[in-house]
Order: C-alpha cells, then sequence, then structure tokens
C-alpha cells in the first residue's frame, strides 16, 4: 500500500510519471547452508519483490496516461554470471530474478508504450560493497578479474540509465546494459 501511495502522490504533485529507475538492493554475503531464512526472504523483499511492485505501480500510472513510459531497473553483473568470489546466493538468485523480469515486463508492456530495461553494474564503490573494500585480498582478486581493473564509481552509472531513459533507445526495450568494465566479456 505504502508503494501505491507513494506512486500517486508524485502523479498528484506533478501531473504524470514518465520514467522510473527502479535501484533497490541488499546483500548477505553467508554460505547458503548457514543462510537463515529470514535473511533470504528479507533479500528477496528488496531485490525482487520491491522492484516488482515499484514497476507495476509505475507501469498503472504510465498505461492510465496513455503517453507509455521507460522503466530503469538496476540488475547486476551477479544476476547473469554464477558469481564464485564469495557466498552471495540470495543476491544472485534475486538480480538474476531482476534481469528476467526486466525481459517479461517489456514483452508485456511493449505495445503499450513502455520500456522496460536494466542495467547490470559490477562492483561499484557504494555502502553496499564496503565489506569487499576493506578486504585488501578480495578487492585485489576483484580487480584481477576485471579487464578494466578498477571498480567502477557511481557517477559510472548515470549515463547508460540517461541513455536508457531517453529517446536516443526509442527502440531498446528488454535489454540488460552491463556497465562492467568487461567482466562478462571474459
Amino acid at each position: 500500500m505504502q508503494v501505491r501511495t507513494a506512486f500517486d502522490e508524485v502523479v498528484a504533485r506533478h501531473g504524470r510519471l514518465d520514467v522510473l529507475f527502479n535501484n533497490a538492493g541488499i546483500a548477505i554475503r553467508r554460505p547458503s547452508t548457514e543462510l537463515p531464512l529470514d535473511d533470504w526472504n528479507k533479500v528477496l523483499a528488496v531485490n525482487m519483490t520491491g522492484v516488482f511492485l515499484c514497476a507495476r505501480e509505475a507501469a498503472r500510472h504510465m498505461l492510465a496516461g496513455g503517453r507509455g513510459g521507460r522503466i530503469i531497473n538496476t540488475a547486476s553483473i551477479m544476476g547473469i554470471s554464477g558469481g564464485g568470489l564469495y557466498p552471495n546466493v540470495s543476491y544472485q538468485a534475486t538480480k538474476g530474478a531482476v534481469v528476467n523480469m526486466t525481459r517479461a515486463l517489456a514483452v508485456e508492456w511493449a505495445k503499450q508504450g513502455i520500456r522496460v530495461n536494466a542495467i547490470a553494474p559490477t562492483w561499484v564503490r557504494t555502502p553496499l560493497i564496503r565489506g569487499i573494500t576493506e578486504s585488501p585480498e578480495l578487492l585485489h582478486r576483484i580487480e584481477q578479474l576485471t579487464p578494466m581493473g578498477r571498480l567502477a564509481e557511481p557517477e559510472e552509472m548515470v549515463g547508460a540509465v540517461l541513455f536508457l531513459a531517453s529517446r536516443a533507445s526509442a527502440m531498446v526495450t528488454g535489454h540488460v546494459l552491463a556497465i562492467d568494465g568487461g567482466f562478462l566479456a571474459q
């Protein structure tokens, strides 16, 4: 109900909704055999259910407005690869779900003028990965595995999001754009 109320307030204030940047994510890095169900459910609630609820409400307003719109979800390279550097099954599974949710919603809403795409960032220097950046060994491994040899900075996500939100991507829907310094190209 809170999601619906928030979107209703945005539309009431601005008259319409054109773009949703659905940027949600938490991670609980634990071996799968030690991951409590409550932690699994917490990650699913934010990374998958929250993304769905926001996309659904945005689409309702976009469809009612008759102008279409753009939805950009934040997936992750961990939703496309198996990871492998450390156990993180709930994050990887939910970001993989965001990849397929993006495709499914793009197909469902394309004829109504709503384009749904996603970005799939690499490790971005944010509080989400603080534990990784505080481990020199893990940070070094990530840098070695990334062809560009470094983590991404938050501002390096902006161009891809703006492209997917703009008319420059008018024929792009159902796409997942990796912003990963070449990680997935290997």
